[in-house]
């Protein structure tokens, strides 16, 4: 007589799955012990069968963790809220940091205090930046004093934490950022040049040694290219009127330099003194974003009745324009005619539209009712500081 098939189907806990066991033919007895983790799960089997002299199935498992989910450290998300740390923002920045086991935020913290940070500070470094936690005190130690050799203070460096955490823990690499530094030293960069370097740009030491050496070395084949006979003095230049140029791809920086050169008919001197000057800043810029924004520029300008030497002349004379988007461009120039200013006014004062829309109408309407007459009067004050601005206009209303 043969055997029944029989089939057992169990429910494992949430992340697990499900496991199907199928008994063999013929099977008369089996005993078994199912063992299973929060994390994984493991079977094992003690039993005891007795088999006829017949063939048998083996048992079938099937598993599903299409709904597996990582289990958060708790004990890292106690210490991360007694640190009054941002826990919902570092979440999302990088979520990984909270299934590791071994993170070093109580080391983060004591090492940070000891270089003179704020408890609210490094709780605002490890909400906007997490995988700081995952730093040794080696490492960091390291690291602090590859920096020291560039600023003169540890506040200097808190300072640049704050502003951009990334900068200094977004790497470990502590050998590649003592060869960026000796590298940056050896093309004739300047104590001077490093610190602003690692003031404004830091991302720049954390870049690959490969990439600093590629944009270098395409400033100082664009340098020679354009019949100037120094190349170190060029890079130093260009790189202390801009120095996120580092950060960004030679592709982008040839093809800025093309746009400079075509777009205005600039002749070697010409876009030389160009872009070691005011023009650097765009280098950087996205290719695309320069071409669109110069284009909007022209447009506008021409249905105003410029001509395109004057076009040519207004963004040569302030090339940050190009930085300015359609709507802000000519939200701004149209803000400026309707308050009968003339455009060839505008045109000879183009720092003026570095300001904000609402920073222009509040000042023209304060000059307006101090009897200031914007038509036939200077306009360069709508661009001045604050301070300076609010000291002529305390004294045209005393006037």
């Amino acid at each position: 007589m043969q055997s029944r098939l029989f089939l057992r189907q169990m429910s494992i806990p949430k992340g697990l799955g499900y496991l199907i066991i199928m008994a063999p033919r013929n099977l008369l007895c089996m005993r078994s012990n199912f063992l299973f983790g929060s994390r994984c799960w493991m079977i094992r089997f003690s039993a005891e069968m007795l088999f006829k002299s017949v063939s048998f199935r083996l048992f079938r498992v099937k598993y599903d963790n299409t709904d597996t989910e990582p289990l958060e450290n708790e004990k890292l998300l106690n210490n991360l809220l007694t640190m009054g740390v941002d826990v919902d923002m570092a979440k999302k920045r990088q979520p990984g940091v909270f299934n590791r086991v071994g993170t070093n935020e109580q080391d983060l913290k004591m090492f940070l205090l000891s270089k003179g940070a704020k408890e609210e500070v490094i709780a605002s470094i490890i909400s906007r930046y997490p995988r700081a936690i995952t730093r040794t005190p080696e490492s960091l130690s390291k690291r602090w004093d590859l920096w020291r050799k560039i600023m003169t203070s540890d506040l200097e460096i808190v300072n640049i934490l704050e502003r951009s955490p990334e900068s200094f823990f977004r790497s470990n690499n502590n050998l590649n950022l003592e060869n960026n530094i000796k590298f940056l030293y050896s093309v004739g960069l300047t104590h001077k040049c490093l610190c602003r370097l690692l003031t404004n740009a830091p991302r720049t030491f954390s870049n690959s040694l490969d990439l600093n050496k590629q944009m270098v070395e395409l400033l100082q084949e664009v340098c020679l290219s354009l019949g100037h006979n120094d190349p170190t003095d060029f890079v130093r230049k260009i790189i202390l009127k801009n120095p996120f140029i580092l950060s960004q791809s030679t592709k982008r920086v040839k093809a800025n330099i093309e746009f400079l050169q075509s777009t205005f008919s600039l002749n070697n001197e010409e876009l030389l003194v160009l872009i070691c000057g005011p023009g650097a800043e765009i280098l950087d810029l996205s290719n695309y974003y320069a071409k669109r924004n110069y284009t909007n520029i022209k447009e506008k300008l021409f249905s105003l009745g410029c001509t395109e030497e004057e076009v040519q002349k207004f963004v040569l004379s302030y090339p940050d324009l190009i930085f300015l988007g359609e709507k802000k461009f000519n939200d701004k120039i149209d803000c400026l005619i309707e308050e009968k200013i003339t455009i060839s006014h505008i045109i000879e004062n183009p720092r003026i539209l570095d300001s904000s829309i609402n920073t222009l109408k509040s000042r023209i309407k304060e000059l307006v009712n101090a009897g200031y007459n914007l038509s036939t009067s200077s306009i360069t004050l709508l661009s001045w500081s604050q301070k300076r601005y609010k000291a002529k206009l305390k004294k045209l209303n005393i006037g």
